[in-house]
């Protein structure tokens, strides 16, 4: 879905980058009456937003490393995100075992306090003191004693970003994924870019550039005429492993290790747990980034050092990982570097603005887009005032953000739809999920099961609505089925795909 900007116009935002950064600040400027086009080299959340923890938290361990005006607004942020997306974000209580703790109790428990009262928190429940071997929050763990459980929100990472690219071309915005900026130079009136896709180059010009390339950010820099910056990204390799399901319950763990760097534990698709992550300098390509078997290592041996069922290197059904472009605040210590964000605004003076985004974290996404667009207002005419704060995205907008009411109409309403499936398209659409399912009264009406549940009307669905182009989009981004459906299932969506692109060519020929 996007919208058309006709070549030669002059447009007031250019965005480079699909992450969570450039589809925050997409939506943000396109509900404030801005003209806007996103550009992404790849897939919406290709890269870093689609290999997080999955979480949207204010930073427990930050506090460590004094970063208070981050964790204060990460968590006023936490429960107004929730509210925004409850189908794809909800509360997650975490469980935090003494066992095998660097850091003293007293030390833990008055960083849970800060954590319960630095702001935001209203309907999450607080921090409790537990006996692991007392409760099922102990469950899975080889040793009980002293434990606390506080609460933070998981996410659908990925989801969020293309959910805010969603919301940002329906109000008027042009999102263009594979495609990607070349050029860049300043005019009299704002910037000429060129910019290239499958089809070749092509010209557009814009009032005011915003690089949110994340990981790329650098590089982006370079390919503008003149722009400089003072600000250095440093690049942090995070890596996470998949294990079959290594306790029972819906909560998580934050394991802590002797040298103070911590592994989550996380209750993962069902059938599976996610362990990570890691913090590891990386100086490769960014979209090169795997996890190496030193990584997968050291999860392995955190895990086994907690959990009574052991864990080996051929246990791991999938990992992935991704590249964190954080500011350079020449921290010594990876795990050290601060989680904020840097704004770097080059303009003035007449000069057409550029805004590059150094840092940041998918909690403070949408704060950051507010901050993105205060930068820019004073070279941008007619901006509207800020607006996002408690505005509903795509398939949010549930009576009292009752997820398990909406999930009970519409179990209702389809009484010969397995309950199972049911969920899971209301968790990945809210309510959105009519789109998908129209009038069908069963399974059937949905054309052809790939898989999983993947019927033909939600791939009909994601490639209309949400840029979805190939199968790995569709079974890794726009989904986590990849890790249910059978092994000949992407070959089956790819060629289903191509069929109707030729379908669409013919068409149009």
């Amino acid at each position: 879905m996007t919208s058309g900007t006709a070549q030669g116009e002059m447009i007031d935002l250019l965005v480079v980058g699909g992450g969570i950064n450039g589809a925050g600040i997409a939506r943000d400027a396109a509900g404030r009456g801005l003209s806007v086009l996103l550009v992404e080299q790849d897939d919406l959340a290709g890269h870093t937003s689609s290999a997080s923890t999955k979480l949207i938290h204010g930073g427990l361990r930050y506090l460590e490393y004094g970063e208070f005006r981050l964790v204060r607004e990460a968590l006023i942020e936490r429960e107004r995100l929730w509210k925004m997306a409850p189908h794809i974000i909800w509360p997650l209580r975490f469980v935090l075992p003494q066992t095998h703790s660097p850091r003293p109790a007293w030390l833990v428990r008055a960083g849970l306090f800060l954590y319960d009262h630095l702001g935001g928190r209203d309907e999450l429940p607080g921090t409790k003191t537990v006996r692991l071997d007392r409760t099922p929050y102990g469950a899975g763990l080889s040793a009980g004693g002293r434990g606390f459980v506080y609460s933070d929100c998981w996410v659908e990472d990925s989801r969020l970003v293309v959910l805010n690219a969603l919301d940002a071309a329906e109000r008027g915005a042009t999102i263009l994924t594979r495609t990607r900026l070349v050029a860049a130079a300043r005019e009299a009136q704002g910037w000429a870019a060129t910019i290239a896709d499958a089809a070749g180059e092509r010209q557009v010009r814009a009032r005011a550039l915003v690089n949110a390339a994340g990981p790329w950010v650098a590089e982006v820099i370079g390919q503008v005429a003149g722009a400089k910056s003072e600000r250095g990204v440093r690049l942090i390799k995070g890596s996470h492993v998949v294990v079959p399901r290594l306790y029972e319950g819906d909560h998580a763990f934050m394991l802590q290790n002797a040298d103070r760097r911590i592994v989550f534990a996380i209750p993962y698709e069902g059938r599976f747990t996610l362990l990570g992550t890691t913090d590891q300098p990386w100086d490769g390509a960014p979209a090169k980034a795997a996890i190496d078997a030193d990584e997968t290592a050291y999860i392995l041996e955190t895990a086994n050092r907690y959990f009574t069922r052991r864990l080996r290197p051929e246990d791991v059904v999938w990992s992935y990982a991704g590249i964190r472009p954080l500011y350079d605040d020449r921290k010594g210590s990876a795990s050290a570097v601060t989680r904020d964000y840097v704004l770097d605004l080059d303009g003035g003076h007449g000069k057409a603005p550029m805004l590059s985004i150094f840092g940041g974290k998918i909690t403070t996404y949408r704060k950051l887009a507010e901050h993105a667009l205060g930068e820019l207002a004073r070279f941008l005419p007619n901006v509207g005032p800020a607006w996002t704060a408690g505005a509903p995205l795509p398939g949010g907008a549930m009576p009292g953000g009752d997820f398990a009411r909406f999930l009970a109409g519409i179990e209702a309403e389809r009484p010969n739809f397995p309950p199972a499936l049911l969920r899971r398209l209301a968790r990945a659409y809210g309510t959105r999920v009519t789109e998908i399912l129209g009038p069908a009264a069963s399974p059937d009406a949905l054309g052809a099961d790939l898989g999983g549940g993947l019927h033909e009307a939600e791939i009909d669905y994601l490639v209309r609505a949400e840029w979805a182009r190939t199968a790995e989009d569709i079974l890794f981004r726009r989904s986590k089925l990849g890790l249910h459906v059978p092994a000949e299932t992407a070959s089956r969506i790819d060629a289903l795909l191509a069929a109707r692109t030729d379908l669409s060519r013919s068409a149009a020929a």
